[in-house]
């Protein structure tokens, strides 16, 4: 399977219409690449903030709730655009009001034949928090993809590791993390997490992210990070487990993924983490003794 992450060119299209020309040519981009999957950010949604008022760009609620009749629209794009081009596509978040009025932020993935399933995040950061509007998911899910079964770990989530081994545990084989960071210390931290659930998971990651800057919208303002596909750090695999990244202006990173030849590789693994991982869990190592020296 060829896999397409985007490093997403944050931008200000000031239009629904122009929001959507560019969603067209950049999965068609992809497309004529040969992806099969396309991975697009975290909170891609809100870049249509710039189809309204000044006042509502800069201020996050009005924004979120401004966008809400659009989501109509949003779902019949991505679904088009993954049936003409004929792949899967994850089309990054929309933050999505509930019969509360609160909201979740939710990853839609589109397929081929029109249908679309979703999964929301779980883990809010500080900065989620804070908005006082927008809640966790409470459903973990996994998607099986032509044969392969896929999770969904929106950003912060990639951070956790017992939700992304439960998705493992339920067939899991790749990891696809849309993602948005405004510092490089965010970039660290999920481009760490992203390793360390390949790592101990023996599963593939795909991250895609934001970048740019887009001072007129507070969630969007600055923009870090390389769109990457990970590997296990293993015998087959590159040793930093870096499979493809983006660099500079570089929109989309592929790379091919055969995964009957990766299940297969299990047997000739230098360490099996995923395997060994029960370990951990015996009573004596569960908790830690204290001993007074």
């Amino acid at each position: 399977m060829r896999i397409a992450v985007a490093k997403y060119p944050v931008g200000k299209p000031g239009k629904f219409s122009a929001f959507a020309d560019k969603q067209e040519r950049l999965v068609g981009d992809a497309a004529e690449q040969g992806a099969q999957l396309a991975v697009l950010p975290e909170y891609l949604s809100l870049e249509l903030a710039s189809c309204f008022a000044s006042e509502v760009q800069v201020d996050l609620q009005a924004t979120l709730a401004a966008v809400q009749p659009l989501h109509e629209e949003w779902m019949a794009l991505f679904s088009a655009l993954a049936v003409q081009y004929r792949l899967h596509l994850l089309a990054g978040s929309f933050l999505l009001r509930n019969a509360e009025g609160r909201y979740r932020n939710r990853a839609y993935w589109f397929s081929p034949d029109g249908r679309h399933g979703w999964q929301d995040k779980l883990q809010l950061t500080g900065f989620e928090k804070a908005t006082g509007v927008i809640d966790g998911g409470d459903v973990l899910r996994v998607f099986d993809v032509a044969g392969v079964r896929a999770g969904i770990a929106v950003c912060y989530d990639s951070e956790f590791p017992l939700p992304v081994r439960a998705q493992c545990e339920a067939g899991a084989r790749l990891l696809l993390v849309p993602s948005c960071t405004d510092t490089d210390a965010g970039a660290m931290r999920v481009r760490i997490g992203c390793l360390a659930r390949a790592l101990e998971n023996r599963i593939f990651v795909a991250q895609a992210v934001t970048a740019g800057e887009a001072p007129w919208n507070p969630a969007l303002d600055v923009n870090t990070g390389e769109a990457t596909i990970y590997a296990p750090m293993d015998r087959g695999f590159p040793a930093d487990g870096i499979v493809a990244q983006t660099r500079g202006d570089q929109v989309w990173a592929l790379a091919d993924l055969d995964f009957e030849a990766f299940e297969s590789s299990r047997a000739q693994a230098q360490v099996a983490n995923d395997r060994d991982w029960d370990r951990q869990l015996a009573p004596a190592i569960a908790r830690a003794r204290v001993e007074r020296l």
